[in-house]
């Protein structure tokens, strides 16, 4: 072959290339946004899947059980995931459920964005799992950052789809002090969570998981290396900046409002020896703004409760599931 007819080859398997790729470009662009969701969703394998928001941010699912199970869906705390969920999904599983619990934007293995680390995002994000699931009658379980998140969805989303909402040693109505709630915490404290997660992430979240998350600094309380291993391990697998933006977010949105809205039954679980969000400025204030509220409060049980007195919670929320 000469040198012309070389160059004259080339030419054409080029533009041949080209064209191939400006087509395929051309089909992707025109696949639509619901088709991208659910192939998303469909391709990651059993146990654990993805479904894409409504701004693109990739969200991690598990959603076990029957498909014609009551769905149960767990919304976990800062910095965590929802494998902090581990012992209520087996158990409630285990009793007929379906249960499902994801992990919020920059945690977990969600993705790790610059944006949207507030609740108005937080509430959509959990929108789209639900919307993609089609969960209807469900049970909404939320603890601390993630009763927040639920009381949210809930009131803005959820009218049609949730069926009972659990509140668990959660954040609402609103964590800081302001002159509307003069019992909440000063920000100079969410400032020190600010300023230790930047200087020491590693550090701060072992020192909130030895004391006291699950009340381990308390005299007469046995630590649980397990626990505060694993503890460290879910925040370290998430984003910081997701984290440090994640601060503001549990601690000055305020959820008055969406507390007024909710009309489902809602049970109000907090322990009084709470050192991270304290039961007077939150579980009681919340049952009052709520339509519906069954409020119980356990002697000296620490935020991580569902955790270290698992059996007890589960019981508790079993029995208002089956009410």
């Amino acid at each position: 072959m000469n040198d012309r007819s070389t160059e004259a080859t080339r030419r054409g398997v080029m533009t041949g290339t080209l064209t191939l790729a400006a087509t395929a470009a051309a089909a992707a662009v025109s696949v639509p946004a619901e088709a991208k969701n659910r192939a998303t969703a469909e391709n990651q394998g059993a146990g654990g899947a993805y479904v894409v928001s409504k701004d693109g941010t990739q969200i991690f699912y598990k959603d076990w059980g029957p498909r014609d199970g009551q769905p149960i869906v767990f919304h976990h705390g800062w910095p965590l995931s929802s494998d902090d969920w581990d012992n209520q999904m087996l158990f409630f599983l285990a009793n007929g459920y379906r249960v499902i619990a994801h992990d919020r934007r920059g945690h977990g293995r969600s993705a790790q964005v610059s944006e949207g680390h507030d609740m108005d995002h937080y509430a959509a994000d959990v929108a789209a799992v639900t919307e993609h699931l089609d969960l209807r009658n469900a049970i909404h379980v939320g603890h601390s950052t993630g009763g927040g998140e639920a009381a949210h969805y809930t009131a803005r989303h959820g009218k049609d789809r949730v069926a009972k909402l659990v509140l668990i040693g959660a954040v609402p109505p609103v964590m800081v002090k302001t002159a509307s709630n003069p019992g909440g915490l000063p920000i100079e404290v969410f400032d020190g969570f600010r300023a230790a997660l930047a200087a020491n992430r590693s550090q701060f979240y072992y020192d909130v998981a030895s004391g006291p998350f699950f009340g381990f600094n308390r005299d007469g309380v046995k630590a649980s290396d397990a626990l505060i291993k694993n503890w460290w391990r879910q925040g370290m697998t998430g984003a910081a900046n997701a984290h440090y933006l994640g601060i503001k977010a549990f601690s000055e949105t305020d959820f008055t409002e969406d507390l007024k809205k909710i009309e489902v039954p809602t049970l109000v679980l907090h322990g009084d020896d709470d050192q991270v969000v304290p039961v007077a400025d939150s579980a009681v204030l919340s049952a009052k703004l709520l339509k519906n509220a069954t409020l119980k409060i356990y002697k000296g049980l620490p935020h991580g409760m569902a955790t270290t007195h698992a059996e007890i919670i589960n019981a508790d929320i079993l029995a208002f599931i089956k009410s």
